[in-house]
């Protein structure tokens, strides 16, 4: 087991093989924007305004009662969980018109009535949502462009290329996958789609120096060799990172409850991606470019 991860003890041959994983990223691809496009993202209450009650007790909530005595509600959706408080249930539901979210709160509170413990309480309303929405799509927008600009100050145009089409070809798949699933799609979810941004670049940098290194030592040696001496060199280190990182948010996926459920959802799909575009995407898009020549312009500098 010790040298299954031993540092440069890999020989796979990704470059060769880099057209399967071309085809399987244009299906995925494909499947992702024909979700969006089709289905849409379900928005959660952040988005398009409305009221969100979590609800805990000791007992177990018989949820069939529970959409039966809650079928006055507009548009209306529980969920279940487990928490150490005991059992809960996270009840979503829009204003009907001519009401408020206010008026829906009390609503909820007079059927269930004493007998349940109220944990949290949200009440937004659609020009909230909207504004969120336009104030989390712009801060995406800058966070991708600050990590290109530093990549390329950091690589040069070639390698920041590469990167923001992996990083775009992640995003644009977990995102599709949560209109695929139908997952809520909140502030929780932008948040965890950000820092999926920053991990996967970051997974990235680390094998395109490799690169940079072996452009110097290996001046011989073909580019395709290259590029796959590095992804193994790498290799090991990409496999670990991203193992533990999974493990990380698989146990906030199952105990982390339902505020952090979206989150974990992109941050596992995300870290599962983005060792796969890191492989599959990002290195072999440099054989495109004459990243030679980058490399002994940096050299002489």
């Amino acid at each position: 087991m010790n040298g299954l991860f031993k540092k440069r003890n890999f020989n796979f041959p990704f470059l060769k093989i880099r057209n399967f994983g071309y085809i399987f990223s244009a299906v995925m691809l494909i499947i992702a924007i024909g979700a969006m496009c089709t289905k849409g993202l379900n928005y959660g209450i952040d988005f398009q305004g409305g009221v969100l009650v979590e609800v805990s007790s000791d007992k177990p909530f018989d949820m069939k009662e529970m959409r039966s005595r809650l079928s006055f509600l507009k548009d209306f959706t529980i969920q279940s969980s487990s928490s150490e408080k005991g059992e809960m249930i996270l009840i979503q539901s829009q204003p009907k018109e001519g009401e408020n979210g206010s008026q829906v709160v009390n609503q909820i509170k007079a059927e269930l009535g004493n007998d349940y413990t109220y944990e949290r309480v949200e009440v937004i309303g659609p020009t909230i949502g909207d504004e969120l929405k336009t104030k989390s799509l712009f801060a995406s927008i800058l966070a991708l462009l600050a990590i290109s600009i530093y990549i390329w100050f950091r690589f040069e145009w070639p390698f920041a290329i590469g990167c923001m089409i992996s990083l775009a070809h992640d995003l644009i798949i977990v995102i599709g996958i949560f209109a695929l699933m139908g997952w809520d799609f909140n502030m929780v979810v932008v948040a965890g789609i950000l820092s999926l941004a920053g991990y996967d670049c970051n997974d990235t940098i680390v094998t395109y120096d490799r690169v940079r290194e072996n452009l110097r030592k290996y001046r011989q040696d073909s580019i395709d060799n290259i590029l796959n001496r590095s992804i193994n060199e790498t290799l090991s280190r990409t496999i670990l990172t991203s193992l533990t990182t999974l493990f990380v948010v698989l146990v906030l996926l199952f105990v982390g409850g339902g505020t952090l459920e979206g989150f974990s959802r992109a941050m596992v799909w995300g870290t599962i991606l983005g060792t796969y575009s890191s492989i599959f995407v990002a290195v072999p898009l440099l054989r495109y470019f004459d990243i030679r020549t980058v490399a002994e312009g940096i050299e002489q500098k």
